[in-house]
């Protein structure tokens, strides 16, 4: 596809619409990665923070399905629209307020994930200023979480470690 683009001609719409039955492929292959990460981090780390801190885990895993069962419904909407050639234009105001409201999911979804993360670091409770960093850095993925996995692979040898010598 790039090839084409790049080749300063004319692409021809068939070729380029042709690769996009792969799209929804490598939308659910790169989703199912980002939130089994954020799946792992959250619920994971529960058993390394305190009793008396502990957080709702089932809110988070509510927020964090909604934008799975939409992306799902999304990518139907999309290729059936490819394939039949044409679109409902009424199905938009259902798609808009779904879209805004998943954006919102994956935005608890991160900071649920930045202050598990925190709250399991420092062993405290945690406000917003103490995990606005890990909070950017999982945001901007996948860089950020270049910076955070080693973080927390090292957090969780020394729990390993601390509770093996106890």
């Amino acid at each position: 596809m790039s090839a084409n683009i790049g080749a300063k001609n004319n692409p021809a719409p068939d070729f380029m619409f042709s690769y996009m039955k792969f799209f929804p492929i490598m939308m659910l292959l790169f989703m199912g990665v980002f939130f089994g990460w954020f799946w792992s981090v959250a619920i994971g780390l529960q058993r390394v923070i305190p009793d008396e801190i502990k957080l709702k885990v089932n809110s988070f895993k509510i927020f964090l399905l909604i934008p799975i069962v939409y992306m799902i419904f999304f990518l139907g909407f999309i290729m059936t629209s490819f394939t039949s050639g044409g679109h409902n234009p009424g199905i938009f105001a259902v798609i808009v307020p779904l879209h805004l409201f998943s954006m919102f999911c994956i935005f608890y979804s991160l900071y649920f994930v930045a202050k598990t993360f925190k709250t399991a670091e420092l062993q405290r409770k945690v406000i917003f200023s103490d995990f606005a960093g890990e909070f950017f850095m999982i945001w901007f993925y996948p860089i950020g979480i270049w910076i955070v996995q080693p973080k927390l692979n090292k957090m969780i040898k020394e729990k390993a470690h601390t509770a093996n010598n106890v």
